[in-house]
């Protein structure tokens, strides 16, 4: 059952003095960084005659290409939108699905010039920098007091996690299968997407043995706090001395941290907002990093989807490759391949599952084009490396 905090809860757990305290440092330091950055903005270069002549003449013969695509595109997409409409709502009335309720031709494909760069328009706003494992860890500090205990070792948190998956009903293959498929079966409890040895630039906020965003992390802790604590609770009791009174610092820090996700509505892009845009929200990831808490929250985010497809009417166990379906496209158009008889598979191509923007930025969404060869893919992908040292002492934690 899924957990919504009361108002009063919320109070109790949340003062507004102590939202002044977070928000007020936090909008003072974006008030200084706006002030500064507006200051060393150079003053803009106006262009003459001629190069604005030149820009006006690329952007007709641009427009001649492009305009005629647009208008094909955005009818796809619109009808894409459509049906997508019409099968949740057969989906609901417990209706079967057939192949006219999909598009069944690709998207159409721009292969025109790029748009050309007006030179009398002011310069882009260089985009926030993507924070990194130190930057959660000591949001996690400055925000709530919160250190995460890190393991000893990669093998530890392999451990923790296995017993968290097994305990939850998750299954090992499952399991291992969502590891290699998301980390290449190499990923430490620490991997963020897009940092490998040779490259310190993350690519998103993504953490862990199922790489977690940060908003997952969010919406985690607000929905399911109340188990973590249980959880916590448990484990409390077994220890003593110095060990205790650390242990029960954490739970304290991790109570200021679920309040924190639960003073925003209880929203995906609320979530989204506060994981990205606040300090705090930076510190709320951290916790994928405790041996204690990141097994958990990993865990719940697979389990959130087993259970979504239980609902849905899909009693037979997910195999590994249809759970990372759900994990990669999301649980509402996850389910709505995972439910799709082979047939239709083979004919229904991938776009029906995406956004537009979100289609052309996913490679293997476009490479395999249709349903059946997406999961032939992942399935390949997740036995090519579950080979890998990893995976294989993944497996061996269970």
């Amino acid at each position: 059952a899924r957990f919504f905090v009361t108002s009063r809860e919320s109070r109790s757990l949340l003062r507004p003095d102590m939202v002044r305290r977070r928000l007020t440092p936090i909008l003072l330091s974006a008030a200084l960084i706006l002030t500064a950055w507006v200051a060393a903005a150079p003053a803009q270069t106006v262009p003459d005659e001629a190069t604005m002549a030149a820009y006006r003449a690329k952007l007709a013969a641009w427009e001649r290409v492009h305009g005629p695509y647009a208008r094909v595109a955005d009818a796809y997409w619109d009808q894409v939108s459509d049906k997508r409409k019409i099968r949740n709502a057969k989906r609901r009335a417990h209706e079967p699905m057939t192949l006219d309720d999909y598009v069944l031709t690709q998207p159409p494909a721009y292969d025109g010039p790029p748009r050309p760069a007006d030179p009398s328009a002011p310069p882009a706003p260089e985009r926030a920098p993507i924070p990194v494992l130190a930057d959660f860890i000591k949001a996690a500090a400055d925000e709530f007091g919160f250190v995460p205990d890190l393991p000893h070792s990669d093998g530890e948190f392999k451990q923790a996690y296995a017993m968290a998956a097994s305990a939850a009903g998750l299954t090992r293959d499952q399991v291992v299968g969502v590891y290699a498929f998301e980390t290449g079966g190499r990923g430490s409890f620490d991997t963020q997407a897009g940092v490998t040895a040779t490259r310190s630039k993350p690519i998103s906020p993504a953490l862990g043995y199922n790489q977690l965003l940060s908003t997952n992390t969010v919406s985690l802790l607000a929905e399911f706090g109340n188990r973590y604590l249980a959880a916590m609770h448990q484990k409390a009791v077994m220890l003593r001395g110095e060990k205790r009174h650390a242990f029960d610092r954490k739970v304290e820090a991790l109570k200021r941290m679920i309040a924190y996700c639960r003073s925003v509505p209880a929203r995906w892009s609320e979530y989204d907002r506060l994981a990205k845009t606040t300090t705090g929200g930076w510190g709320v990831h951290a916790a994928v990093l405790d041996i204690d808490i990141g097994p958990l929250l990993q865990v719940q985010k697979l389990v959130d989807s087993v259970r979504f497809a239980r609902a849905k009417g899909h009693n037979a166990p997910l195999s590994a490759a249809e759970l990372e379906l759900m994990n990669l496209t999301g649980d509402g158009n996850g389910i709505d391949m995972v439910m799709m008889p082979e047939a239709l598979r083979r004919r229904v191509p991938t776009a029906n599952f995406f956004q537009p923007n979100g289609y052309w930025r996913n490679p293997i969404a476009k490479r395999t084009g249709v349903v059946a060869n997406l999961i032939a893919e992942i399935e390949a992908s997740m036995q090519r490396e579950a080979q890998s040292p990893g995976a294989k002492d993944l497996a061996a934690a269970f």
